[in-house]
C-alpha cells in the first residue's frame, strides 16, 4: 500500500521584490537565507523542516496556471498570516520594528497563556509574533 502521508514542505510568499523581501525577512526575524536565486525569482531561508520561500507576485509559469495573485485592498488583511514564535517575543518584536516591519500590534499577554504581537511586513502581509506555547499536561486536558 502506498504512503500517503504529507509532509508540509513549502510555504510560498509571492513578494514585490524577492531580494529585498527575503533580505527583509533574515534581518527582521533573525533567518539565515538559504538560497537567493540568481534570477532573483526565488528564495528560501533556513526555517526548519518547512521551507519559506519567496517568488515574485506575477510570474509566467504560475499566473497561467493557477491564476494571478489577487492583493487585499489598501485597509483589508490578506487571507495568509505568517507566524513565527519566540522565547523573547518583545525583543523580537522591537527587532522586526528596527528593521523596518509596520507596527500592527504590540505584544501583549493572551488567554490561552500566549504572549503575541502582529507587524505587517515590506509587502503589507501580517506577521504574528508569539510566544512559545506550553503543551497541555495530561492532568489538564
Amino acid at each position: 500500500m502506498a504512503n500517503l502521508s504529507p509532509a508540509f514542505a513549502y510555504t510560498v510568499v509571492y513578494v514585490k521584490d524577492v531580494a529585498k523581501s527575503v533580505a527583509f525577512y533574515a534581518s527582521a526575524f533573525g533567518y539565515n537565507v538559504r538560497r537567493l536565486d540568481q534570477s532573483r525569482k526565488w528564495a528560501e531561508l533556513e526555517s526548519g523542516p518547512t521551507t519559506i520561500a519567496f517568488t515574485p507576485l506575477h510570474q509566467r509559469e504560475t499566473d497561467t496556471i493557477t491564476g494571478e495573485v489577487q492583493l487585499p485592498e489598501r485597509n483589508e488583511r490578506g487571507p495568509v498570516e505568517i507566524c513565527f514564535d519566540f522565547a523573547d517575543v518583545d525583543a523580537a518584536y522591537k527587532r522586526a520594528i528596527d528593521n523596518g516591519a509596520i507596527p500592527v500590534s504590540s505584544p501583549e499577554n493572551k488567554n490561552w497563556g500566549q504572549k503575541v504581537g502582529y507587524v505587517r511586513d515590506v509587502d503589507g502581509i501580517i506577521v504574528r509574533l508569539g510566544s512559545f506555547l506550553e503543551e497541555p499536561r495530561s492532568s489538564q486536558v
